[in-house]
């Protein structure tokens, strides 16, 4: 018996020891609906309560921590018995609704069985594969919202996994672009910012803005051209938590043997979130004539003079000298001409 992994039966305390009070006694986190998790946290903390009281165990309950997803809601349609009929079943014509040629009024409720607004999760493998429903799921809000289903919305989530994809294999032979784009600074910077982001998000469940950080991500991949080899690895293991079976393929296009699940989950390098410059805005006058790009730690008399050389404020100003310029670090430059 590996004595890390289980148990052992025969220490009459063993849950209130080192091992049996951590790991692994007690989960970490319970996630259930506000409904249907009742009558398992009941029994769950009963027992819990009961070995508590008796000796057996060093904590109160048996959850460090309780979340409540939202519900998914659907459109469900009733004839005109008031009786529930098959939503996918029925059909819109002109904003009108029919089910077997009759009209049916549609209304909104959690998705399930009574209302018979259920989604065949099977229905949607088969067409857009696995990963795309969890990602869609994940992106549809926040986690304890209730968020309206909408299948023509999943296509979006299948797209970006599509782009996602091309800016790393070669959709011909299938194997890893022999053409991605060199290494570049600023994609090196968002890169860092994403996963400080997406590692923010994680941890506080909120999926859909973590989808929302790799989203934008990759649609910068997508403008220079793909994805730099230097940042492919990095790519692969913040979508793993999210898609695991796309992940798995490219971690193993990517050259790796073993499985993507067990890799560390990138971290970011501080150094790499401050950015070396800044843009700021440049009011001629009280009006936004042009903008410049300076650095981070430029001093004011630098700021100033890369404004009154822009081509656009120089033209505002007419040939002039300005009467006043007003330098706000990080923030803009104002020019009373």
């Amino acid at each position: 018996t590996n004595e890390n992994r289980f148990v052992d039966p025969q220490v009459e305390q063993y849950w209130m020891g080192p091992k049996g009070a951590g790991h692994p006694g007690g989960a970490d986190l319970y996630v259930g609906g506000v409904e249907h998790a009742v009558l398992h946290l009941l029994y769950a903390r009963f027992w819990h309560k009961v070995l508590f009281d008796l000796g057996h165990l060093s904590s109160k309950e048996p959850y460090h921590r309780l979340f409540n997803q939202g519900y998914i809601l659907a459109a469900a349609f009733k004839d005109e018995r008031e009786i529930y009929v098959d939503a996918l079943e029925v059909r819109e014509h002109d904003g009108e609704f029919t089910y077997e040629g009759k009209p049916v009024t549609r209304e909104w409720g959690k998705m399930g069985k009574s209302l018979k607004n259920a989604v065949a999760p099977d229905e949607i493998y088969d067409a857009y594969g696995a990963d795309t429903l969890r990602l869609y799921e994940m992106a549809m809000g926040p986690l304890d919202a209730s968020r309206p289903w909408e299948t023509r919305d999943v296509v979006g989530m299948y797209r970006f996994l599509q782009r996602l994809w091309r800016n790393l294999v070669d959709e011909a032979s299938g194997t890893l672009r022999s053409d991605l784009p060199p290494d570049d600074d600023a994609t090196e910077r968002l890169v860092h910012r994403t996963i400080d982001g997406v590692r923010t998000d994680m941890e506080a469940m909120r999926f859909n803005t973590a989808i929302a950080k790799l989203i934008e991500l990759n649609n910068h991949l997508t403008k220079i051209g793909g994805c730099p080899r230097g940042v492919a690895d990095r790519l692969v293991l913040l979508c793993a938590p999210l898609t695991p079976h796309l992940a798995e393929e490219l971690w193993r296009l990517l050259g790796h043997n073993g499985t993507v699940t067990y890799e560390p989950f990138p971290t970011a390098d501080p150094a790499m979130l401050v950015d070396d410059t800044i843009e700021l805005p440049v009011q001629v006058n009280g009006k936004v004539r042009s903008r410049i790009v300076v650095a981070t730690d430029a001093a004011n008399d630098v700021i100033e003079a890369a404004a009154l050389a822009d081509p656009k404020v120089a033209a505002a100003l007419g040939g002039s000298a300005p009467k006043k310029v007003i330098v706000v670090p990080g923030r803009m430059v104002n020019i009373v001409a």
